[in-house]
């Protein structure tokens, strides 16, 4: 890890409702505070979790949270749906958690989303701790209030702008992931330096393979931090008419339709963001946006990192266009691409005609 401990960042939206980001040494430290705050002053603490961290932790939650009634579920985002979040209100409501406790969300996007959620809608609001534990929760999903399930239809199609109280990042925690999970969260990393910092992009490029002990790791996380929060204080609920928020679902509209269609689980979100960056890089080649040269430098990135560029089983082109017309992006009935006019240099746009959709799927794969 590095040596120095990246600074704290502030998510800046609006007087009284902006929030830390805080990069903590200890994250056992932090939660004994937050034990003692809540529980001794009987405010009430619930912990939602997913049963693999819940593993890799134990010296965590056997300890630290030993006493605090913890929710667990199963992991992936199978688990991001309507009967999970009604179990843990009745969990909350069970343990009669007063607006005056809180929830603490440990885990990655899932748990993150899910928690984040219930947190939102139980006694219409309690406060809620982000406490990220994949690459990709730290650099994306628990940044920005966004909470929410999946429904048939599409992914995070119920949810509600809801920000924690802080996101607290401990980057040793990641030396238990997974390494395809940490390929995944290395997606979104390549994703903000596609969307609007192509110093980032070819830092990336210039590096060895980052890893969870990688030295230059956490000021990239902490970079990362720092480009979202920056949009999500110029456009917190996405409402720009133009670019804003939507930028950072860059490789999201072809990748939400890519989980959609093939089943929520089968690819790990950052693997399906992997294969929507390459549809989206492939759709402004063919537009003229981009050159093919950069297209080739976005695929050679992601297979560094073991990511899939294309699908592993052909899905149908119309079925992914259909998933893509159920997108949160649809507005009037069209749907708003994010595209690219050059690395570190994207834009928001609905002039995209369906055959070059089409291509573009096919181009990954899709038949």
């Amino acid at each position: 890890m590095s040596e120095e401990q990246p600074e704290d960042l502030v998510v800046e939206i609006g007087e009284g409702r902006s929030y830390p980001i805080r990069f903590v040494e200890s994250i056992a430290d932090k939660l004994s505070r937050l034990v003692v705050q809540y529980m001794d002053e009987q405010k009430g603490l619930v912990v939602v979790t997913d049963m693999n961290l819940a593993v890799a932790q134990a010296l965590l939650f056997d300890d630290i949270l030993k006493e605090v009634p913890t929710f667990t579920v199963s992991p992936g985002e199978s688990s991001k749906n309507l009967l999970r979040l009604g179990e843990i209100w009745d969990f909350l409501a069970n343990i009669r958690l007063d607006r005056k406790g809180a929830v603490i969300a440990i885990g990655g996007g899932v748990i993150g989303d899910l928690a984040g959620f219930a947190s939102a809608s139980f006694l219409r609001g309690t406060s809620y701790f982000q406490v990220p534990t994949t690459l990709l929760a730290m650099v994306d999903s628990s940044i920005g209030g966004k909470t929410g399930i999946n429904l048939e239809a599409g992914k995070n199609l119920v949810g509600a702008f809801f920000h924690p109280e802080e996101v607290l990042i401990d980057t040793t925690l990641l030396k238990t992931l997974p390494d395809a999970e940490f390929s995944a969260g290395m997606a979104e990393v390549i994703k903000y330096g596609l969307l609007g910092d192509a110093e980032l992009f070819s830092r990336l490029e210039d590096l060895d393979r980052l890893h969870p002990e990688h030295p230059e790791l956490a000021s990239i996380i902490r970079r990362c931090c720092s480009i979202k929060a920056a949009v999500v204080s110029e456009d917190e609920q996405e409402t720009a008419t133009a670019g804003g928020r939507a930028l950072l679902n860059l490789g999201h509209t072809f990748g939400h339709a890519i989980e959609n269609v093939s089943g929520y689980g089968i690819y790990l979100h950052g693997e399906a963001v992997s294969i929507g960056m390459v549809a989206a890089a492939r759709m402004s080649c063919l537009k003229g946006w981009i050159p093919e040269v950069d297209v080739g430098r976005i695929v050679r990135l992601l297979k560094r990192y073991d990511l899939p560029v294309c699908l592993r089983q052909p899905l149908d082109r119309m079925e992914l266009l259909e998933a893509m017309r159920q997108d949160k992006k649809v507005r009037r009935g069209v749907v708003h691409f994010v595209a690219m006019r050059q690395l570190g240099d994207s834009f928001t746009t609905s002039e995209v005609e369906e055959h070059v959709l089409l291509e573009s799927l096919e181009i990954i794969g899709a038949e």
